[in-house]
């Protein structure tokens, strides 16, 4: 009995360390809304448990904003809002927030992350803007406008894309565009123009933030293009590269 414990034992130490390598950073999944609730939430979340599977990253997943505290934020190394919305934090939790990032952290902001926490301006210029309103779903040409970014490397110029689109105000100058949407090809709300951003990263405070405006439907969360640009995007949020300096 002994040494059925003993090899039991060691089997569960090698286990551990086994998942502790596979894991090349930890991803706290937030998806908290206090404002429209997207369907497509359980499909994202599902889809970015299966990516660090296959990508090799921890994911833990919340709807709690007490997760935002320094000692637990302290244990990951990016933030993915998965279609937040609304106003989802209180002021201590905006704090660690931002610690968060000023450590040198990342954030992931998927599609109504832009709708979200609209009287707190350190996160609009963190996410990089508000939402203002979208037309219908439609399908559309995405330009592709830099191909040098992992959210975008397998990409061509032309993405066409099915989606609710995003238009938005209170842009952030500094962020830099990776796709724009092509308003020529679609029906548009108010528009943004010929510098319709779509997705975008920077680096902010500290850190590292890429958004994406699309994964609305659920169906994007099955697409292997857009599961690879949203991987992409994570993987730079967390580790910086390919431009850690």
């Amino acid at each position: 009995m002994t040494l059925k414990r003993t090899l039991l034992t060691l089997s569960l130490i090698f286990s551990i360390a086994m998942v502790s390598q596979a894991q090349q950073f930890k991803a706290l999944v937030f998806s908290k809304t206090a404002g429209f609730r997207h369907q497509s939430i359980p499909e994202a979340v599902a889809a970015i448990k299966e990516l660090g599977k296959t990508q090799g990253f921890g994911v833990y997943t919340t709807e709690d904003a007490g997760a935002f505290n320094d000692e637990n934020l302290a244990k990951y190394d990016v933030v993915i809002l998965a279609s937040t919305t609304g106003t989802i934090f209180n002021e201590e939790q905006k704090a660690a927030f931002q610690k968060f990032v000023q450590s040198g952290k990342g954030v992931v902001g998927i599609h109504s992350a832009t709708d979200t926490e609209y009287e707190w301006p350190w996160y609009n210029k963190m996410i990089g803007a508000y939402f203002l309103t979208h037309p219908a779903q439609q399908t559309l040409r995405l330009e592709v406008v830099d191909q040098n970014h992992p959210a975008t490397w397998h990409l061509s110029k032309s993405w066409m894309w099915f989606d609710e689109l995003y238009e938005f105000r209170d842009i952030n100058p500094d962020i830099k565009v990776l796709i724009k949407a092509d308003e020529s090809t679609y029906k548009v709300g108010k528009g943004n123009g010929d510098n319709h951003p779509m997705a975008w990263y920077h680096e902010f405070d500290g850190g590292r933030v890429f958004y994406t405006a699309l994964g609305h439907v659920e169906s994007a969360w099955v697409e292997a293009d857009f599961l690879k640009h949203v991987s992409g995007g994570i993987w730079y949020a967390a580790t910086g590269h390919p431009f850690k300096k």
